[in-house]
């Protein structure tokens, strides 16, 4: 496996994707955009998560994040454990999800050729990691993160989108606090 796009520096600041097996579109339900934004929030406060933008789209999140504590590794692995357990237990019992057969066979198929899942795979294991070693490549990137709506015809301008930090880059009312970068 190249290593070309792993995280080496544990203090490093990365660009990362989180995507969901098959690029279901989980995130088109509310109640599941709204487990990430927790975490995000929990992992702020208590697992030394700097976050400094974000999008939660349909079936993935883009997100630039660094950890004060030097365990990036750890923390990623962390995040997509917790949200992947709380997601699951809201499609199996929270009692609104219409695809509940057809999204857990998706993803207890996919487990099963995994090796590292158990019963069922919510996230892939890759995350896209690429470490920001410039602030003109920073921007690039959150421009990307930000524009993201934009382009997927969701939104005219990026401080629309509730789920983005475009809103907090815009001085606008928002979801949830990020780290300024």
């Amino acid at each position: 496996m190249s290593d070309s796009y792993q995280v080496q520096d544990q203090y490093g600041a990365y660009f990362l994707t989180f995507q969901i097996i098959e690029w279901v579109d989980i995130f088109t339900r509310k109640k599941y955009r709204d487990i990430c934004i927790d975490c995000f929030k929990f992992c702020r406060a208590h697992k030394g998560m700097e976050l400094f933008g974000y999008v939660i789209m349909s079936n993935h999140i883009h997100l630039i994040i660094r950890s004060r504590n030097g365990n990036l590794s750890g923390l990623i692995r962390d995040f997509k454990k917790y949200t992947a357990k709380q997601i699951i237990k809201e499609i199996t019992t929270g009692g609104f999800e219409s695809r509940i057969d057809w999204l857990l066979h998706r993803m207890k198929f996919n487990a099963a050729y995994n090796a590292r899942s158990s019963e069922y795979q919510l996230w892939t294991h890759e995350n896209h990691a690429v470490e920001l070693y410039s602030n003109k490549f920073i921007q690039q990137k959150l421009n990307y993160i930000h524009q993201n709506p934009v382009r997927a015809g969701i939104v005219e301008r990026p401080e629309h989108y509730l789920y983005s930090s475009a809103t907090n880059y815009a001085e606008l009312e928002s979801i949830m606090e990020i780290d300024f970068i």
